[in-house]
């Protein structure tokens, strides 16, 4: 605590919302990996399991639209508490006994879950844009490569912990200690988070909750098609893939995925030396492009390299492996142009709108993802995720070439 007092204010505040949103991504990780291990063993397949975290999607969605319009006018301070007072009570309601553990209460259980998820992901992403001065843009983007890159290796991390509270503890244990530790996570947040954070000047009108930037607009347009692009492959058929096609059992699906999170979230963290300009200034629309361009052909060269004599093990891994890089750039460099766009006075309501589209994606591709898959197989979901990544590209054509933080 003695040594938090001593940094500065916008540094202290950082840390703060940084972790926060470090202890709500683990229990999130967790809570996924808990569900989707405890009600395996219950017997439910892996379509009916991923039909369980459809509200928390369809819910994102929601969220992102209203939480920013909410974050305006109540301050990022208040979003994110009442993002982490709701993921303890969605837990809580998990630790009714196994009996009552019927579909509609977990998906109930999950949509709230995916509302405090994205709250809480909106205020954090909003609050660094008002702790960074306008004129360092450089340090805006690695703060935000920071939090987003953390973010997903703690996901990672979280699916790990999830399966060891699960073998140790049980499900209902794991629920209790979770809530407990959040809960008291969330009371330093109420005493320290800087009050008003991200409070608008103005009040803003319901109207203005859709954004009228159009740098903002085509940018959360190709955000809806790169992370439809993951997700089509990603959430339902390839652990089903690997599960049947190559034989895994599930601890190895389930390893192999969270570690791969976690190496995504670390490409994530070092994006901006990775895609530091020679004439060291920050990337504009125009990296944005690049980069996804250079996605859109990775999953067709692996649907591709399925119809080959190559082991299709070695293909699939390897080209995993690829993506995730190329992906964690892409999504960084993402994350740091809203924050960079957006403007400072009601940041939320951009930043959510953004993130709405974000969700809009992760929907589409997880619904995709057992459709496409269930009907065609692995194959179209890549050649599907390759048309979508080319789309964000085509889309990201567009945005400005040279990076301007819009200010209000």
């Amino acid at each position: 605590m003695k040594a938090l007092t001593a940094v500065s204010p916008q540094v202290r505040q950082y840390l703060l919302v940084t972790g926060n949103y470090w202890a709500f991504t683990l229990t999130d990780g967790a809570l996924r990996m808990l569900v989707v291990l405890h009600f395996h063993t219950l017997g439910y397949t892996p379509l009916e399991i991923a039909a369980l975290f459809l509200f928390y999607e369809i819910f994102g969605v929601v969220t992102n639209l209203l939480g920013g319009y909410l974050g305006a006018w109540v301050g990022l301070n208040r979003t994110m508490n009442i993002g982490l007072a709701i993921q303890v009570i969605a837990l809580l309601i998990l630790i009714v006994p196994t009996a009552w553990l019927s579909i509609p209460l977990v998906m109930g259980a999950q949509a709230l879950s995916g509302i405090a998820k994205d709250l809480n992901k909106m205020s954090a992403k909003s609050s660094i844009k008002l702790l960074v001065p306008g004129d360092q843009p450089g340090i805006l983007y690695k703060w935000v490569a920071i939090l987003t890159g953390s973010k997903n290796a703690l996901k990672g991390v979280g699916f790990f912990l999830g399966g060891m509270l699960l073998a140790t503890i049980g499900f209902r244990g794991a629920m209790l200690l979770m809530a407990g530790a959040l809960a008291f996570i969330w009371v330093g947040s109420v005493i320290m988070l800087k009050k008003d954070l991200g409070k608008a000047s103005a009040k803003p009108r319901f109207r203005d909750i859709l954004s009228k930037s159009r740098a903002i607009n085509m940018l959360s347009a190709a955000r809806m098609f790169l992370f439809g692009a993951r997700d089509v492959w990603f959430v339902i058929a390839l652990p089903v893939y690997l599960s049947s096609d190559f034989g895994w059992d599930f601890w190895l699906v389930g390893g192999f995925m969270a570690v791969w999170v976690i190496g995504y979230g670390i490409v994530q963290s070092v994006a901006p030396l990775i895609t530091r300009r020679r004439d060291r200034q920050v990337p504009d629309g125009h990296a944005a492009m690049v980069w996804a361009m250079m996605l859109a052909g990775l999953p067709a060269a692996i649907a591709l390299g399925l119809d080959t004599q190559l082991p299709a093990q070695s293909v699939v891994v390897v080209g995993l492996l690829v993506f995730g890089v190329l992906f964690a750039v892409n999504s960084s460099l993402h994350s740091y142009l809203i924050v960079s766009y957006a403007k400072n006075d009601g940041v939320s309501l951009d930043v959510g709108f953004y993130y709405m589209s974000n969700a809009m994606g992760r929907l589409i591709g997880t619904l995709l993802s057992g459709w496409v898959y269930q009907s065609y197989g692995l194959e179209a979901c890549l050649w599907v995720s390759s048309a979508f990544v080319a789309l964000a590209a085509l889309i990201s054509v567009g945005l400005p070439r040279r990076q301007e933080a819009e200010t209000g």
